[in-house]
């Protein structure tokens, strides 16, 4: 009962810290709404495209910290192995705080897509997979353009690295389950709000960025 409860505790902290919004504050601090202007997304990308990389920078660093700091302290209040599982608090943690994010209370459940917060979740849980996951986006991105390309092929990547460090590491079942399982969702999430970005790939409407006239 006593491991429910703190469970609770960990994805109300996760899912508040994500609910901040590092996009609407940075652009608010210059009197815009951003959730009006661009794609209308709170994320970095919508934010560098609108207010340019300072903002998009800053942007970027909030999104990326919160989930790292929301992990951090899911590992702190349920530390060790909980349910047997030893990045149980770690990984709860940052499922829900892409869920704030994504859909946060306070913003009309209207927030970003969780690439960055996913990102951060990352850092705190499997670090080594970082590089990798950067290199996967840099090669959809680079002769492309498109950042919404770079965040699916990135995302779907991420359960099949998971997946294969775990092996290679000799995860316990457990630990695996819980890495695998969490990655799965994390990937979900950040395909599904993704899903308008796929159908303009599809047209050949998608927003390049450095390239004119391709919306």
């Amino acid at each position: 009962m006593r491991e429910i409860l703190l469970s609770i505790l960990v994805a109300a902290i996760a899912y508040l810290l994500g609910c901040f919004s590092t996009g609407l504050t940075v652009s608010g601090a210059k009197g815009v709404d951003i959730r009006n202007r661009g794609s209308k997304n709170t994320g970095a990308s919508n934010v560098l495209r609108v207010m340019g990389l300072k903002s998009g920078l800053i942007t970027f660093a909030g999104d990326f910290l919160k989930a790292a700091l929301a992990c951090w302290i899911g590992s702190l209040i349920l530390p060790g192995t909980t349910f047997g599982i030893a990045r149980y608090g770690m990984m709860l943690a940052g499922l829900f705080a892409i869920i704030g994010h994504n859909w946060p209370v306070f913003y009309g459940f209207k927030g970003g897509k969780g690439v960055l917060v996913a990102g951060g979740a990352i850092l705190a849980i499997q670090p080594v997979l970082l590089p990798f996951l950067a290199l996967i986006f840099l090669a959809c991105l680079l002769p492309t353009g498109m950042v919404s390309l770079g965040s699916v092929t990135m995302a779907a990547a991420y359960p099949l690295l998971t997946l294969g460090y775990c092996l290679l590491r000799g995860y316990a079942v457990q630990d695996l389950l819980i890495c695998l399982v969490g990655s799965v969702i994390m990937a979900a999430m950040v395909i599904y709000m993704h899903r308008s970005n796929i159908q303009r790939i599809r047209d050949g409407k998608e927003y390049r960025f450095g390239r004119h006239g391709k919306q």
